[in-house]
């Protein structure tokens, strides 16, 4: 049944994404000030907003790891974690696409992208970390502390748009409406296409949840056939 309502979920995923493609591409209008590019804000902001569900997720149940010692926590964590990796990376790279049509270059060191950049590396490195660790009980411990302590680094992500003032720009899409705001259309268009990465982010996290009790269950054989032998 749980799998039936993955597969329900991720052909639904597919289908919202292909109707967004279609309204994004062909029915909405180009932006006044950014013309046709600006399209690619619909596929850098919902991800960006996603990989935050995901971390935050995964540093929640790390700290519950670290209260109960029950595994699905851990599960869960690094399966938030990986998705959230992957998200966060198709962020930084339209952002570097947008970049380039919009400043001429593909990076710049500045404190809103550098900021991303060092977040994207602190979770590669929980996962890097993790494969170090070959007992089950330290590496969970170990990576849930990480977790919690990355997430500090969203979060100063989130605020250096507002903190700092460099190449990168404030919010170009808002959700408000009204005078020197996007159309209405666009900011519907923008929701539409969160939920439908969201949609994506939860069915890629229970995939990956599924692979990981079955790498564990693996690993627990070997274990076992290892002390026989």
């Amino acid at each position: 049944m749980r799998d039936k309502i993955i597969f329900g979920a991720g052909i639904f995923a597919a289908l919202y994404f292909i109707r967004n493609l279609y309204v994004i591409l062909l029915q909405l209008p180009d932006e006044a000030m950014q013309g046709a590019v600006y399209r690619i804000f619909f596929f850098h902001l919902p991800p960006y907003f996603a990989a935050v569900f995901c971390f935050l997720g995964a540093a929640i149940a790390s700290g519950m790891y670290l209260k109960t010692k029950r595994w699905h926590y851990d599960v869960f964590a690094v399966s938030a974690t990986e998705v959230g990796l992957a998200l966060a990376a198709i962020n930084l790279v339209t952002g570097m696409i947008w970049g380039r049509q919009q400043w001429g270059i593909w990076w710049t060191w500045d404190a809103r992208l550098t900021s991303a950049l060092i977040t994207w590396l602190i979770y590669l490195g929980y996962l890097m970390l993790r494969e170090g660790i070959k007992d089950p009980s330290e590496r969970a411990k170990n990576s849930a502390v990480l977790s919690i302590f990355a997430f500090f680094a969203v979060y100063f992500t989130y605020k250096a748009n507002e903190w700092y003032r460099t190449q990168h720009p404030g919010p170009v899409l808002t959700i408000r409406t009204g005078k020197n705001t996007i159309d209405p259309a666009m900011q519907a268009m923008l929701f539409h296409n969160l939920f439908a990465f969201l949609l994506l982010t939860v069915v890629l996290v229970a995939v990956r949840m599924r692979l990981e009790d079955s790498q564990r269950a693996v690993e627990s054989l070997r274990r076992r056939a290892h002390a026989v032998a």
